[in-house]
């Protein structure tokens, strides 16, 4: 989806299609066919952006393969879909029954992370509408903390160097500009938007900056305001952001309110859990772990990782942080020009709510989505931009 923004500059709305995850290139074809195109029709456009999740073998097969990267580019012209963006976060296997902590593999001090990233690079160069120029890559903050020290930072910076200098190129040879986005994350190397300004002060701004995801933004009790103008203010630009609300629980000692809690601790996903206290942010690795003692304490309100959709809030005694969203999203594109041009829905945690909300076929997923998409657009649109066809 297409907005113009008041500037006159171009604003791309996308959903990530992590929510429905392949691994191989016939799984991605499939994606489209059978929930990108159905909630293509179910709003009523002539064109969807989807935020596409490439996995490694999906990726490199189509890197090694022009003819099925081609054959990529016209599938998603026959179903009215484009792409401006990719999740390049997860690296594989996101499907699995259990993800948790495997999400962070391969980080940025490995070889594979850069080579990945790399590819989805050159690909999104290739998938690009034709009258769209500029791209953007959503990739992880770094690295989980645990054992990040000096040498590390100084392996993962220079990646990132090595990086920017490739999308240069690529710019020089496809005349299209892609940028990447580190995403800060609750328990990595850089889980606010102030870790991310010491390692993205040390490489290309131009190429590479942040991507703000509103969920986690919250988690961390960061306020929108301060976090985006600390960024400006040091030249760190925000290449998209990904529209998403976490888990909110207002009084997390009464028994109703953790057991509420207790419904939406799963086993795929990690869900980092925190609190805001006088002494600074406190937190655990996992809702799990946070309910089962007294590691976290309780007397202030909690937030955790758990991408609850946009449209409908948990039932109380819960809630989402969806104001955070709807603050962030003003900020960023309620002045005279945007500080973004690429938003994109990210609710990937649609079959690991509490069975009772879970949606049980494709056409009630598909609704969902939709549903997000339509709030989303209905934000955007009372921030003054115009939807376009």
């Amino acid at each position: 989806m297409r907005f113009r923004h008041p500037d006159g500059s171009t604003v791309h709305l996308a959903y990530c299609t992590n929510v429905h995850p392949a691994e191989t290139l016939d799984g991605v074809l499939a994606q489209l066919r059978d929930h990108c195109e159905p909630v293509r029709r179910r709003l009523g456009r002539d064109r969807l952006g989807i935020g596409l999740w490439l996995a490694r073998d999906a990726a490199r097969s189509l890197i090694t393969d022009p003819a099925s990267l081609r054959a990529l580019r016209a599938e998603l012209d026959h179903r009215g879909l484009e792409v401006v963006t990719l999740n390049g976060f997860p690296y594989e296997g996101f499907g699995a029954e259990e993800v948790k902590y495997r999400v962070y593999q391969p980080d940025w001090t490995r070889p594979e992370r850069l080579a990945h990233t790399t590819d989805l690079a050159r690909l999104l160069a290739a998938l690009l509408p034709d009258d769209v120029t500029d791209g953007s890559v959503s990739t992880l903050p770094l690295a989980w903390r645990t054992s990040f020290d000096s040498r590390a930072a100084d392996t993962a910076r220079r990646a990132l160097r090595t990086l920017a200098e490739r999308l240069d190129a690529l710019e020089e040879l496809t005349g299209k500009s892609v940028r990447i986005g580190l995403e800060p994350e609750p328990g990595c190397t850089v889980e606010t938007t102030a870790d991310a300004i010491a390692p993205l002060t040390a490489v290309s701004s131009r190429r590479i900056g942040v991507c703000v995801d509103t969920c986690h933004l919250a988690t961390s009790f960061e306020d929108p305001r301060t976090a985006l103008d600390g960024l400006a203010a040091v030249g760190v630009p925000v290449v998209k952001s990904q529209l998403s609300a976490a888990l909110h629980a207002e009084h997390p000692h009464l028994p109703e309110v953790r057991a509420a809690l207790a419904a939406f601790a799963e086993p795929r996903f990690l869900h980092q859990t925190r609190t805001s206290t006088a002494a600074g942010l406190r937190g655990t690795d996992d809702l799990p772990e946070a309910l089962a003692g007294r590691s976290l304490p309780d007397g202030a309100p909690w937030r955790a990782h758990f991408h609850v959709p946009l449209h409908t809030p948990p039932a109380p005694p819960l809630t989402s942080t969806l104001p955070v969203l709807q603050d962030t999203l003003g900020l960023l594109l309620g002045g005279p020009r945007p500080r973004t041009h690429h938003l994109e829905v990210e609710t990937y945690t649609w079959q690991a709510l509490p069975a009772a909300q879970r949606p049980r076929t494709r056409a009630r997923l598909a609704d969902g989505i939709a549903a997000e998409l339509t709030l989303a657009r209905d934000l955007l649109t009372d921030l003054g931009l115009k939807e376009l066809p």
